[in-house]
């Protein structure tokens, strides 16, 4: 992201980028990869073997946006209190490997927090693209009925589009 995308996607936006790309280099030092080796291992092991690659999650810079927009005060203040919690009297702190994708357990908890605290949070970087990701692989699947689908997404999105998916014609528009 680019100081010039602020115009697009709001301020709120790119200082969320920022710090979400910051966050992530950190976490990826501590764990030995980047942000998005688990993208492009995908992308390899699909041209290793001759496999077609669809992208089916939304463009950052509409969430980006959409988080502009949505992202609260009371959100920021909670945000804020978190960090410092965080930070200075090491609080609440859920201790989990890096290097492995937490239990379904953890995930719902962690799930469950972000939902609770930081409701548009939740809204438009969990609800709202697991639709948009549901849909997209529900288009591949009619699509390409008889073709196995491996789809790449992160761990906390996983239940929610098995749910949607379940019931396709009841949650999923478009």
């Amino acid at each position: 992201i680019r100081l010039s995308d602020i115009r697009k996607i709001g301020i709120k936006g790119y200082l969320f980028s920022l710090v979400g790309a910051y966050i992530e280099k950190e976490l990826g030092k501590k764990v030995g990869a980047k942000p998005g080796d688990e993208m492009i291992i995908a992308y390899k092991t699909a041209q290793k073997h001759h496999l077609k690659v669809a992208l089916i999650d939304q463009d950052i810079r509409i969430t980006l946006q959409r988080f502009s927009k949505e992202f609260k005060w009371k959100e920021k203040w909670n945000l804020f209190v978190d960090i410092i919690k965080g930070v200075f009297l090491k609080k609440e702190v859920i201790k989990f490997d890096l290097s492995k994708v937490p239990d379904k357990k953890l995930i719902d908890l962690m799930i469950y927090k972000v939902k609770k605290r930081y409701p548009s949070l939740y809204k438009v970087l969990v609800e709202e693209r697991n639709n948009i990701m549901a849909r997209n692989l529900h288009h591949l699947m009619r699509q390409f009925p008889e073709e196995k689908i491996v789809a790449v997404v992160g761990a906390g999105h996983e239940q929610g589009m098995i749910e949607i998916l379940k019931h396709p014609d009841a949650n999923i528009i478009g």
